[in-house]
C-alpha cells in the first residue's frame, strides 16, 4: 500500500509562528526529488524556498498562494511509494489502513522537523519549540478519491427513516481543499442543506477565519446565511460587510422620489491590506524600539564636494571599473573609522550592563516591495573599501529581489538609512532593537555655501544620527557625528590622519 505523508510548515527562524504562501514549484501529481525546492514561503524576515524532504509524488496541496500558515500546520502530502499504483475507488477500510506521518513528532533524525539535542526539533533555521504529542484533527468522515486522484471528503447521504427507501439525493458537498486521507470518525448530525447554496458545507460547517467569525458576530451577520466569495468558498470580511449592509438598507424605509441622492461611503470604497510579512514584524520592532529606547536625534549638514570628487576620480580607476560606487560607500566607511574612534556607539544596553561590540555588522535599510528591511555586513570593519563596496552591492541586491538569508537579517549593531535616494533631506530615524545609534543620510544637493570666505555653489548634504540617550550623551553622540561629517567633508585628508 502507498505511503502519504504529510510535510508540516517548519520554522523557518529563531521565533516566528507563522509564514505566506508566495508560490508552489509543483503541482499535485508531480513527482518530487528529495531536496527539491517544493514550495516558496514568505516570512517576516525572508523569502525562503523549502525543499522536499521526502522524495515521491504529490497527492495534496492544502493551502493556495497567499494564504497566511500557522508554524506546524501541513502544507502538502507526499507519496512516497507511489508505485503501489493508484486506487480508483478504495474503500473507507483501505483509506483508513493508509499510515500517515504525523505533522509534528516523530521524523527522521537529520531531517528538517526531526529530532535534535535538548528535546527540540531541527528547522531550516535554528531550533524551533519542544515538540509535543502529536495532534491531528479528526475528519467529518471517509475520504473518497476526486477527479484529480486528491482525496476529499464527501457528504454522507441524508439518513431516511423508512425500511426500504428510495435512493436520496445527498446535498451537494461546497469545494473541499484536498488532502490526504485521514481517520474517519463519527459524523455529526447534518442538517438540511439551505437553499441558494451557502458557505455551509456537510454537518453545518462554515468556511470562515476567526477574524471574519468575530466581525460577523459584532454586526449580528449570520454566516450560515452566506455564500462565500473567498478561496474555495470561504466567507471573506468583503461578504460579511455586504451582508451586514444590505440588512440595515432593508430595514430602512425608501427614500422618498426625488431625493438627492447622498455620496456611497462603505466598505466598497475601502481597502483593507493584511498585517503581515514584513511590515508586521517591522511595526513591532518600531514600537518595541521607540517605547523602550530614550531617542535623541542631532544634524549635521556638510560641504561633500571633495568626497563626490573623490568617488569621481575612483571610478575612472581601471580596477574600479566594474563595482557600484555610490555616497553610500563613502558614509559607510566612514562611520566605520568614527566607530574605531568611538566604540561605545557600536554597543547595546543589556539592562545591567552596557555591551560594547568589537566588531560592525553594519546595517544598509534597503526598501523593497515588501517592505522595509535591514540586512546587514558582518563583521564590516575588516572589510577593505573594494570588498566594502561589493558586499553593499550584493546586499542591496539580493534584498530587491526578496531572497535576502534570515541571517543576514540579525545580529546587526549599527544601521545606515539612506533617505536621500528618495530626494528627503534627513529624517530622525527610529533605532533598530539591540541597536545604540542609526545614521540617515540625506540628498546630496547644489546649494550657495560660504567656501574660502565666497559663497560658491557646492555639493551639500545633511546627516541624521539618533541614538540611545541610556548609552550615548550629548557629547558622544556630537563627537561621532562631527567625526562623521569630517570624513566626508575631506575623505582623503580623513584617510591620512585616522589610519
Amino acid at each position: 500500500m502507498s505511503r502519504v505523508r504529510e510535510f508540516p510548515l517548519p520554522d523557518l527562524g529563531e521565533g516566528l509562528t507563522e509564514g505566506e504562501i508566495l508560490k508552489w514549484l509543483v503541482a499535485v501529481g508531480d513527482t518530487v526529488e528529495l531536496n527539491q525546492p517544493v514550495v516558496e514561503v514568505e516570512t517576516a524576515k525572508a523569502a525562503v524556498e523549502i525543499p522536499a524532504k521526502w522524495a515521491g509524488k504529490i497527492t495534496a496541496i492544502f493551502h493556495d498562494e497567499g494564504t497566511v500558515v500557522d508554524v506546524g500546520s501541513p502544507i502538502f502530502a507526499v507519496d512516497t511509494d507511489p508505485g503501489a499504483g493508484d486506487l480508483p475507488e478504495p474503500s473507507a477500510a483501505s483509506l483508513a489502513a493508509v499510515e500517515i506521518a504525523p505533522a509534528e513528532g516523530a521524523v527522521e533524525p537529520g531531517l528538517i522537523g526531526g529530532p535534535a539535542p535538548g528535546g527540540r526539533t531541527a528547522v531550516l533555521v535554528g531550533y524551533g519549540p519542544r515538540t509535543g504529542a502529536a495532534k491531528r484533527r479528526p475528519r467529518k468522515g471517509a475520504g473518497v478519491p476526486a477527479s484529480n486522484g486528491v482525496a476529499v471528503t464527501a457528504p454522507a447521504p441524508a439518513p431516511v427513516a423508512a425500511p426500504a427507501p428510495a435512493p436520496v439525493a445527498a446535498p451537494a458537498p461546497e469545494p473541499v481543499r484536498p488532502t490526504a486521507p485521514e481517520p474517519v470518525r463519527p459524523a455529526a448530525a447534518t442538517p438540511a442543506p439551505r437553499t441558494g447554496g451557502t458557505a455551509a458545507g456537510a454537518g453545518g460547517l462554515v468556511l470562515a477565519k476567526p477574524p471574519v467569525r468575530k466581525l460577523a458576530k459584532d454586526l449580528g451577520v449570520d454566516l450560515r446565511t452566506l455564500t462565500g466569495s473567498g478561496p474555495l468558498g470561504s466567507i471573506t470580511r468583503d461578504d460579511v460587510h455586504l451582508a451586514a449592509a444590505g440588512a440595515t438598507t432593508a430595514a430602512e424605509p425608501a427614500p422618498t422620489t426625488g431625493a438627492a441622492t447622498a455620496p456611497a461611503f462603505g466598505p466598497d470604497r475601502e481597502q483593507r491590506i493584511p498585517v503581515k510579512g514584513v511590515r508586521k514584524l517591522t511595526a513591532q520592532n518600531m514600537v518595541a524600539s521607540a517605547f523602550s529606547a530614550p531617542h535623541v536625534t542631532e544634524f549635521l549638514t556638510v560641504d561633500v564636494t571633495r568626497s563626490m570628487k573623490a568617488l569621481d576620480r575612483l571610478r575612472k580607476r581601471r580596477e574600479w571599473q566594474d563595482v557600484r560606487v555610490s555616497p553610500l560607500l563613502l558614509v559607510a566607511k566612514a562611520v566605520l573609522l568614527a566607530v574605531r574612534r568611538h566604540p561605545m556607539v557600536n554597543s547595546t544596553w543589556a539592562g545591567e550592563e552596557i555591551v560594547v561590540k568589537e566588531y560592525v555588522n553594519l546595517g544598509i535599510a534597503a526598501a523593497t516591495e515588501r517592505g522595509l528591511i535591514v540586512p546587514n555586513i558582518k563583521d564590516a570593519g575588516r572589510l577593505t573599501l573594494r570588498e566594502l563596496a561589493d558586499a553593499m552591492t550584493a546586499l542591496v541586491q539580493t534584498a530587491k529581489v526578496g531572497k535576502t538569508a534570515p541571517a543576514d537579517m540579525t545580529g546587526g549593531t549599527l544601521t545606515i538609512t539612506n533617505v536621500g535616494v528618495f530626494g528627503v533631506d534627513t529624517g530622525t530615524p527610529i533605532l533598530p532593537p539591540g541597536e545604540s545609534a542609526i545614521l540617515a543620510f540625506g540628498a546630496v544637493r547644489e546649494m550657495p555655501w560660504v567656501h574660502k570666505g565666497k559663497i560658491r555653489v557646492r555639493q551639500v548634504t545633511t546627516l541624521g544620527l539618533s541614538f540611545d540617550h541610556r548609552i550615548i550623551d550629548g557629547e558622544l553622540g556630537s563627537r561621532f557625528l562631527r567625526d562623521v561629517g569630517d570624513f566626508l567633508a575631506d575623505p582623503e585628508a580623513a584617510l591620512l590622519g585616522w589610519t
